[in-house]
């Protein structure tokens, strides 16, 4: 078993002293090891060992350099061609696509279209979707948000709430490109 090393400074060694002297009075007998660790931890200004170790710990943490970021996610145009097809002009759904992967971008950019930080009731997010879509099927689409884990509801269903995490980077490119319905103007298909 190898044992994790913990660096142990003071700013005064003499404080340190007094304070490990003053400690071993109240000892009856020579201090074993962790009342030691506890008694040089206190002399550290912590409450004891325990704690000593956590700060240790969270400090070698925050001193640690910061993981690299990945490399950001490149968008794939041709999938994107693919999915403006079922789009109109006007940047509304015409047709939900059968493949699961087309679904899943799309999702994205239905998901932009709701309130963000709202309670919103069944009607709510039914009027926002009827407002992106042209084949008649909110109710498809709401389930399809929720299954995805974009849309967060209530057990019985009365309070919706958009869940907010980042879209992948074709999904982010699907919104910026179509927005809200009626702001789409002419997208390259």
């Amino acid at each position: 078993m190898s044992r994790e090393r913990i660096p142990f400074s003071v700013d005064d060694i003499s404080a340190l002293a007094k304070a490990v002297r003053g400690n071993l009075p109240d000892a009856e007998a020579t201090p074993g090891h962790v009342e030691m660790l506890n008694i040089l931890a206190r002399a550290a200004g912590c409450r004891n060992f325990q704690h000593f170790r956590a700060n240790a710990k969270a400090q070698a943490r925050l001193d640690a350099p910061a993981a690299p970021a990945a490399p950001p996610q490149p968008v794939d145009y041709a999938r994107l061609r693919r999915l403006l097809r079922h789009f109109d002009a006007d940047g509304r759904l015409v047709r939900w696509p059968s493949k699961w992967s087309e679904q899943q971008v799309i999702l994205w950019l239905l998901w932009s279209r709701l309130p963000a930080r709202q309670i919103m009731t069944e009607k709510m997010v039914n009027a926002c979707l009827e407002a992106g879509h042209t084949f008649g099927d909110a109710a498809l689409l709401r389930r399809m948000l929720c299954d995805g884990g974009l849309l967060a509801r209530t057990p019985d269903c009365r309070e919706y709430r958009r869940v907010e995490v980042r879209p992948e980077a074709t999904g982010r490119e699907l919104i910026r490109r179509l927005g809200r319905p009626g702001e789409a103007g002419e997208t390259p298909r």
